[in-house]
Formats: C-alpha cells, structure tokens, sequence
C-alpha cells in the first residue's frame, strides 16, 4: 500500500466512532504512541519483549473415550526453572458431561490496550458439541475457577445458534465467537456476541448472504475487515469424515471478507477444489498488514490473503502433496489444521495432522514463502521417530508459539469423532504436549526431549489435548488495533 493511500484509509477511519470498528481506546503517555494501561501490548514489538511463559492453559477432553468424565482446563507449569515444569499443577473440570472443549479465547487482548478498565482475567471455553459456554476466572492463574457458564438453551432461544468455535474480544468490551450451525446443527451459522457481563446479547451479524459454512475468524481493524473460513454445518462432520460429503458440496471452499463496521460480507473468495475445507485464519500481527494467510485442510494448500487493489484476493503459494500408502484409497493429504504466524510477522508454522510433520517458512515475503524448517512427530506416513524414548501416535495438530518465537508448542487431538477415525488408539493412549525448539536465526525446528506432557496418565484416564494459551496473551489471540 502507498503511503498516500494509507493516509487517505487512517483519515477515513479516524471518521468512524471507535466502537464502529472495533478499533482501541488508547490512553497516551510521555512516549509517543504508548500506551499507559489496560492489556495486552502496545505493540508486536513490545509483545516480544515480554517475559517468558512460565504458565500454559491447554483444554483436555473425554468425550470420544471411555472416560465418562468432564473435559477440563489444564493448567502447565511451563517455567524451566521449576521442579514441576512439564507438569500439569492444575485441573478444573467443567460443570458438565460432553462438551468438547476446542477452541477457546481471552475476554480482552492487545486490541483492547490503553483501556484502563479492562482486564486480561476471564477465558472464553465454548463447548463445541454441547454448545455451552464457559467463563473462566483467572485471577489466580495457577488455579482458574468457573465464573460463569451459559447453557446451550439460552442460546439457541436468543439466536439459534449452535457449536461454538472461535473466541476473540472487542475492544468495545465485548466478545465475539463464530457458531457453526444453527439450532438444528445446520449450516451456515453466524456469530453470537457477548456483552461485558458474558450474558447472550445477540446475534453479530447484520447480513451473512453467500456464507454457506463457518469455522474460524480474524478482524484487522485499521483495515475495516474482518475474514472468516468454512468447515461444515455440525451434522455433516459431527459424526465423522465421509469422502461423500465433499463431492456432494457440503464442506466449505470459500472464505469471506466482513465490512467490520457494517457486519456484513463485504466480498466472498471461493478457492475452488484446491482450496476445500479452509480453516485457521491468521493475519499479520502488524495493524497496517494487509497480509494474511489461511490453511485449506483438505487441500493441503496454504493461501496467502491480501489486497492487491480495490478488492482482496487470495493466492496458493504453498501445497502438500498427497502421499500413497497401502491401505489408504486415495492419497494421503497432509491435512494443514493449524497455522501461526511469529510476532514479528516472518516467520508461518503450520502441521499436517496426517502427514506427521510440522513445517517452518520464511514469509518476510508473503507471496513467496521459503520452507526453513520441518520436524516428523507421528503421523500415518511413519516417518517420525521416537520422543524421549516414546513413540508418539496421532500427529501435530494445534499450535502456540511463545511471544518471541522461540518456542513452539504442539498438541495431538484434532476433534473427538476424527481422532477416533484416524488415530483410533488416542482414545486408550491419550495425547501429549510437546515444546519445539526455534531457530530464528537461521530456521528449524527441533524437539525439545525435556519438556513432555503426556495426557495419557492422567489420573481420571487418557485425555485428548487440543488447544493452549498463555496467562500473558499469545499469538494466536492477540490482535493489535
């Protein structure tokens, strides 16, 4: 983007009343452009800066298996000067029965910095299956507590919604999350949004015409944008995989591009069968960045997202190869289910869940990334090797990458009913966490043997590891305004 034409978008946003936009309320100090309070980081830079993680939240489930338990919140202690690091120091199990717990997300994050009444102190755990909603207090963030949940009745009674997914705060106060069906588990769903107090106040969006799915999404304000991607409607892919579902169109190829302040779809890109079943969003960490990237599963293709002129497209610039391998019918995919981007904005790592390997590249240029590292944990393809004496089943699914991009963290559970189709021992063996170590220097990637979490003894019984956050904020949660 010129820079006239930059100045031109600022002046045209700085019309627009700051809640419109989602844009931060900042309160400035001495230093130019600083802000005093609130959460979060002033920037990409000073995020960075910031202290090590000494503590992780992963979400860990029963559903699937035959531990007839609640999923729960494990708390890590991830501090390499501790006698416990490595450990889970802290379990809160949920009110109820069958949740599956997936994706969860922070009350307040970067976006929300300079607002001195917020706090970074409350998660967002929805329950992908059950459709609750839990709110977790993190005061003490080594023993998180429930304060509050929201059942799935009230909110299929004030916006037919269902199977919630992704969690991002508003910097008006409130929370987003993506829903994925309707009350009936139908497509294409839409988003529920929550005021400060967590109570249901309705529905996000104001007009959703040409979204036939949703899953996961991304807002860059100073940009008016938001970007969302499809999976399926919850009663095509609640209960499995099945090959025919795709050839009879029903998972997700398109992704779309949200007017922010008008909450409506803006623009629709449809990737086509290269592009089937996109999923993770990520953009750059830069509030300026135009430049975002979007992983399509089943594809296995990488697309870079960006806005060449008036409008915003999206271009293939990495693809996996399908692999043979006997007994498969078709060609193993790769199966990219989650992707992240550094702080810094160079650096993208994603996994192929099937495949068995996670995969660094260089993307100082967006539209030409440069593949720098790669490391094989599980897998079906049996390329991976031992872990601390451990061979590992399943493969790397999602991702956390510390705040200065040195250490990445991997778990192994995708979603209840296809962890049981592809990986069907996770059930009984349970999970693990892993920590890899970064070379950002130079790029790769190598498993740090001293720091592994294994789900699998548990004392209620093998549990599934899926998604991680830090107390401090992270690069999968923290959008800069």
């Amino acid at each position: 983007m010129r820079r006239r034409e930059f100045l031109r978008m600022l002046a045209a946003a700085s019309a627009l009343p700051a809640s419109a936009l989602g844009a931060p309320r900042r309160q400035e100090s001495g230093r130019e452009g600083q802000a005093t309070a609130g959460p979060g980081y002033a920037s990409p830079a000073e995020a960075m800066r910031a202290p090590r993680e000494t503590l992780l939240y992963v979400t860990a489930l029963y559903v699937g298996t035959k531990v007839d338990k609640p999923d729960y919140l494990a708390t890590i202690d991830a501090d390499p000067a501790s006698p416990t690091c490595g450990k889970v120091i802290h379990r809160l199990s949920m009110p109820s029965v069958g949740d599956e717990l997936h994706h969860f997300g922070w009350n307040a994050c970067s976006s929300c910095h300079g607002d001195a009444n917020r706090q970074r102190r409350f998660l967002i755990l929805p329950g992908l299956k059950s459709s609750r909603v839990h709110v977790v207090d993190v005061a003490d963030p080594r023993a998180p507590k429930i304060h509050k949940v929201i059942e799935p009745d009230e909110i299929r009674r004030k916006t037919n919604l269902t199977a919630p997914h992704t969690v991002h705060c508003l910097s008006t106060g409130q929370v987003l999350i993506s829903m994925l069906g309707d009350a009936d588990g139908r497509g294409p769903g839409g988003f529920l949004l929550l005021d400060e107090k967590f109570d249901v106040a309705g529905r996000w969006e104001r007009d959703a015409t040409g979204m036939k799915f949703n899953y996961d999404f991304w807002y860059q304000p100073r940009h008016n944008i938001m970007v969302s991607s499809e999976w399926g409607a919850p009663q095509t892919f609640g209960g499995g995989f099945d090959p025919k579902n795709v050839d009879a169109g029903l998972y997700g190829r398109q992704i779309h591009i949200w007017d922010f302040k008008n909450r409506r779809i803006a623009q629709s890109i449809d990737l086509g069968p290269a592009g089937l079943i996109p999923l993770e969003i990520r953009f750059g960490h830069n509030p300026d960045s135009a430049h975002g990237f979007v992983g399509a599963a089943l594809s296995s293709t990488m697309w870079h997202i960006h806005k060449p002129g008036a409008n915003w497209a999206a271009d293939k610039v990495i693809e996996v190869p399908g692999v043979e391998k006997e007994g498969w019918p078709f060609p193993v995919p790769g199966l990219i289910t989650d992707l992240v981007l550094s702080m810094d904005d160079r650096f993208l790592y994603f996994s192929n869940w099937l495949h068995g390997d996670i995969r660094q590249y260089d993307v100082s240029d967006p539209a030409k990334p440069r593949l720098t590292g790669q490391v094989w944990i599980g897998g079906v393809l049996g390329k991976a090797e031992a872990v601390a004496g451990r061979k590992l089943g399943g493969g790397p699914q999602m991702l956390q990458l510390s705040l200065d991009g040195k250490r990445l963290y991997v778990t192994s559970s995708l979603f209840s009913s296809w962890d049981n189709q592809f990986y069907p021992d996770m059930a009984a063996q349970g999970s693990y966490l892993l920590q890899i170590d970064c070379d950002v220097a130079r790029g790769g990637l190598k498993v740090n043997e001293r720091f592994v979490v294994d789900f699998g003894s548990e004392p209620d019984g093998p549990a599934r590891a899926h998604e991680i956050r830090y107390p401090g904020g992270d690069c999968t949660s923290d959008i800069f305004g």
